[in-house]
């Protein structure tokens, strides 16, 4: 049993030493690749995603090829190994069927890398979900929400979704700023608040293209866009240069256009509703 032992202690010693080395090759990628995407998120101008979906890759490659140097390193293995290969016919169908879900995760992420409808720090819109993309592994994509939570979304699922991306292509953003003011309201000196309010912000940009510049066409747009039941609808369209900068603008205006509009006696219509009470002795009652 001794001997049986000894006979078999180099190739365990051989065995362990490749499963230690591909740890420590594997430890040593995913840190390479970590400073990448570190040094790629520093310069603006550099995309991460590649070297995220390329480090999941690499890494996966390397325990799959270290762990099979590993048994085949063990004689008795390589023999186990060979009764597999015998029915590797059956076997294939086998895992064909067990994986379909798992390769269509793995082709869908080489799609997403490769044409990029999204990439990583894109903040994205999907269904009732919306957040930034965290990461791309070869199996789901990581979105953080606004709430700081991580959405695993399966690579395949993203795929056949509609994506509203902010960021591609161009990252600024149209903000819309609804207000409604009651008919009796001045809507001349309601349009000049909203103006005043959102061109006084400091997060607003200018996103006239050239023929708007060349027309004349103010930086801040505002239009009677709807006669409501109880309310004339005015818009105004303002510029920021992201997402983040669109919603603290939205933010702002929203409470000094209304502070504007109290203090300059523009009224802001709430719904009312009448209410008959019914008597038979004094007749209808009306109150509101």
């Amino acid at each position: 049993m001794e001997d049986y032992i000894l006979e078999k202690l180099p190739y365990l010693g051989a065995a362990l030493a490749i499963i230690v080395a591909t740890f420590i090759i594997a430890f040593l990628a995913n840190r390479f690749f970590k400073r990448l995407i570190r040094k790629s998120a520093e310069t603006l101008q550099n995309d991460p995603t590649n070297y995220q979906f390329l480090r999941h890759a690499i890494v996966g490659l390397i325990y799959i090829v270290g762990f099979s140097l590993a048994i085949y390193a063990l004689p008795s293995m390589r023999a186990l190994a060979s009764s597999i290969l015998a029915g590797a016919g059956i076997l294939a169908v086998a895992i064909g069927f067990a994986s379909q879900q798992a390769l269509s995760n793995i082709i869908s992420g080489v799609f997403i890398i490769i044409f990029k409808p999204f990439r990583v720090n894109d903040r994205v819109k999907l269904g009732a979900m919306s957040g930034v993309v965290e990461d791309i592994s070869l199996r789901h994509t990581v979105i953080k929400d606004l709430e700081n939570r991580r959405i695993l979304v399966p690579n395949a699922v993203i795929s056949d979704e509609i994506i509203i991306n902010s960021d591609f292509g161009d990252q600024r953003i149209c903000k819309w700023i609804d207000f409604g003011i009651s008919y009796d309201s001045d809507i001349d000196l309601a349009k000049q608040i909203m103006r005043e309010e959102i061109m006084a912000h400091p997060l607003l940009i200018d996103g006239r293209n050239p023929l708007q510049l060349e027309k004349g066409d103010p930086i801040v747009m505002i239009r009677l866009v709807a006669l409501t039941d109880s309310a004339v609808s005015l818009r105004a369209w303002a510029w920021a240069n992201n997402t983040a900068d669109a919603f603290v603008l939205n933010c702002d205006v929203l409470e000094s256009i209304k502070k504007r509009f109290d203090a300059e006696g523009i009224e802001i219509p709430f719904p009312h509703r009448t209410v008959v009470f019914k008597d038979k002795q004094k007749g209808p009652v009306i109150a509101e």
